[in-house]
């Protein structure tokens, strides 16, 4: 794999394109976890998507790795799938942190994507790699996205 600034730019472009399988899992997962933790949680749409991934990529180191995971997820597939398992959940929880951003929503989006992964997203009959990367997407946006009450207003542990 050779990631060029060409390279990296042609990912931002491809990710952007994948609102459409993405938003959805993001709201689903939004909407269970709101209702698991009794608060309203709003869902997003493919414009708040797009603004968040382009976010992501206007971090250039964050770009890179970003662009690095999601390649190796587009690619990865393993006959039977199952041996191949811990590769594509590996590569597809770090690609959520990275997604998500800094402590505490690196480990909540590493956390949200195997949620999403088990729960809100279809096997995309492709490579074994794509459900991952879809789930990877949805779980560190909607985790980057404010909506959740917690992170809304003054933080009581801050002085």
């Amino acid at each position: 794999m050779d990631v060029t600034p060409a390279t990296v730019r042609t990912e931002h472009e491809r990710l952007r394109g994948r609102a459409d399988a993405v938003v959805p899992v993001v709201n689903a997962v939004r909407t269970d976890l709101g209702a698991a933790f009794d608060t309203d949680v709003p869902g997003i749409d493919a414009d708040d998507y797009r603004d968040a991934i382009d976010a992501v990529f206007a971090d250039g180191n964050r770009a890179v790795n970003v662009t690095g995971l999601a390649l190796c997820l587009h690619e990865l597939d393993v006959r039977g799938d199952y041996p191949g398992f811990v590769v594509d959940e590996l590569l597809g929880r770090e690609l959520a942190a990275i997604v998500a951003g800094e402590q505490p929503l690196r480990l909540l989006a590493q956390a949200t994507f195997h949620y999403a992964d088990v729960t809100a997203v279809a096997d995309t009959g492709e490579c074994a790699g794509l459900d991952d990367l879809d789930a990877a997407l949805a779980a560190g946006v909607q985790t980057r996205l404010p909506g959740w009450t917690w992170r809304d207003g003054e933080h009581p542990f801050e002085p």
